[in-house]
């Protein structure tokens, strides 16, 4: 898939114009004096940031960075992650952000898919980044290190902060439709090579538009930010809705329990995102009951789905907090429905409605709507689905196949319309010829008072095909082992969903954004179902 930017001035274009760029400097117009970025000492305004951006397009302008070019940015959170990233922007370039815990191989790999020209490292990242472009055999315009850690660039590296002191401070003079892409988000998937889903202006405002609207996001939020940017939950779903508004944004480098308590508290801290994983991190801090929460208003999670127990937790501990499930994915850009704060309770466990601009249904393998009650795939149809897949016209098609958005998860609809994720298609179990929901055993297992998470997946098996599994990590000071869970599910489930296996470890393997990796697991335990506990 290519974009193709506008080769002659279009002055109706120009002044319907609506692209990612131009976000920031209708905020800045708005509230110039605002604080919009918060990272430890450093404070930016609106107006401030608008220029930091500005000077760092032209430096970029300057060393050959135009329309349409790919620019690779691997950083941890910090300013100039925000600054770059609208940078890119306004040049009409396509912002590549990669996973700072990938390794070199993987990180060579998109570097080559995605045939980037400009490479924005953060200097504690950078040796891997070389490493990279050496493997991906590149040749590249930019070479750019984000000073964050204090360490050296390597040689032949610009400091990527001192493109914000570039002589020019006006904003480049760029035409491009609002249907292109500006953005390429590889997805952390399930295949052995990730795909690049292609984000254009039109796909990401219909997003913002629709997070603001069910999310109840205002302009005079103080926000905090402590997920990775590089993934479009924290940086599509929370951060950049935040500029649009005009909201306070306070980035974290990472989601540590106790400086997030600290911070919501010396900040007053409004609203809140975080992970299952991080809120259940954040009820089992000794600091949680001692720190004041007052300011705090909004909660949201998603990216994975919260237990219900937490979610009752939740209510319990922090009654004055309006709590909001966001579900979808990164090609949904990524928001596809909302469970409001008023059902969180009455429809306990539920992914919600569609948001404003998503329309939702529940088919069958041949793409047939099914009843309410019935699983079947979940499919989407909405201005925030990418372009498609980078070089990838095959799953582009598969993905899109009659005419709308395949999301590879099951799910069934109740008599309301409201959305109750069953499992990722490949997450379903078959045990002896029966299905088994990952998600109904999970949440059993949670329902012991002594389990803090837990993880529950498919194993080969000679006799079940499959075997039920589960790797359960006990909170903190409680003592569980494997024949406990084993006894506390078979008094809940069927015999068939209860686990063959179960595994105590003292934490799970996580992605930077905070989903458990069951493929880890799996590969893990794959040769180990005769070695635990039987059922």
């Amino acid at each position: 898939m290519t974009a193709t930017a506008n080769e002659v001035p279009d002055p109706i274009g120009a002044a319907r114009g609506h692209r990612l760029g131009d976000l920031l400097r209708r905020s800045a117009a708005r509230v110039p004096a605002r604080t919009a970025l918060v990272y430890g000492e450093q404070r930016l305004s609106f107006a401030a940031l608008d220029e930091a951006v500005n000077r760092t397009a032209q430096a970029l302008a300057a060393r050959g960075i135009g329309c349409r070019d790919h620019v690779a940015l691997l950083s941890r959170n910090n300013l100039s992650f925000v600054v770059i990233r609208f940078a890119v922007a306004r040049l009409g370039a396509v912002l590549v952000p990669i996973n700072f815990m990938l390794n070199a191989d993987e990180i060579a790999y998109i570097l080559g898919n995605a045939e980037v020209c400009g490479v924005i490292a953060e200097d504690a990242l950078a040796e891997v980044a070389v490493a990279a472009i050496a493997q991906a055999g590149l040749t590249l315009k930019v070479r750019g290190v984000i000073r964050d850690k204090g360490i050296a660039p390597p040689a032949g590296w610009e400091c990527a902060q001192d493109w914000m002191q570039h002589a020019d401070a006006t904003e480049p003079d760029v035409a491009i439709g609002d249907d292109e892409p500006v953005q390429m988000l590889y997805t952390s998937g399930t295949e052995s090579r990730p795909k690049g889903a292609l984000l254009s202006a039109r796909c990401l405002y219909a997003h913002y538009a629709s997070c603001i609207i069910d999310g109840e996001m205002r302009g005079d939020d103080i926000s905090i930010h402590p997920m990775p940017l590089f993934h479009c939950a924290q940086l599509d779903a929370f951060l950049t809705p935040d500029l649009y508004l005009g909201a306070t944004s306070i980035i974290l480098p990472g989601p540590d329990p106790a400086t997030l308590l600290r911070t919501i508290a010396q900040e007053r801290v409004t609203k809140l995102f975080c992970p299952p994983t991080v809120w259940i991190a954040l009820l089992r801090h000794p600091d949680f009951d001692r720190s004041d929460l007052s300011s705090l208003k909004k909660g949201y999670y998603g990216a994975s789905i919260m237990p219900r127990e937490v979610i009752r937790e939740l209510s319990t501990r922090l009654p004055q907090v309006r709590l909001f499930n966001f579900y979808g994915q990164t090609e949904l850009s990524p928001c596809a429905t909302v469970l409001r704060p008023e059902d969180q309770l009455r429809k306990l466990g539920s992914a919600g409605q569609p948001v404003l601009n998503v329309e939702t249904r529940i088919v069958d393998d041949d793409d047939r709507p099914v009843p309410p009650g019935t699983v079947g795939e979940i499919v989407h149809r909405s201005p925030h689905v990418m372009l498609g897949y980078w070089k990838n016209p095959e799953k582009t098609a598969e993905a899109f196949r009659n005419g709308w958005f395949h999301s590879g998860d099951l799910g069934v609809m109740d008599d309301e319309g409201y959305l109750s994720v069953v499992d990722r298609k490949k997450d379903m179990i078959k045990s002896g010829g029966e299905n088994v929901a990952s998600r109904e055993v999970e949440e059993t297992i949670f329902t012991h008072p002594a389990v803090s998470e837990v993880a529950v997946f498919g194993v080969p098996h000679p006799r079940w095909i499959e075997a039920v599994m589960a790797v359960v990590v006990p909170r903190a000071g409680q003592v569980l082992d494997a024949e406990t869970v084993i006894a506390h599910c078979r008094e809940r489930i069927a015999g068939f969903k209860t686990p063959k296996h179960v595994v105590i470890v003292e934490q799970l393997p996580k992605n930077a954004s905070g989903k458990i990796l069951k493929r880890e697991l799996r590969e893990r335990y794959a040769g180990n179902t005769t070695a635990a506990n039987p059922a």
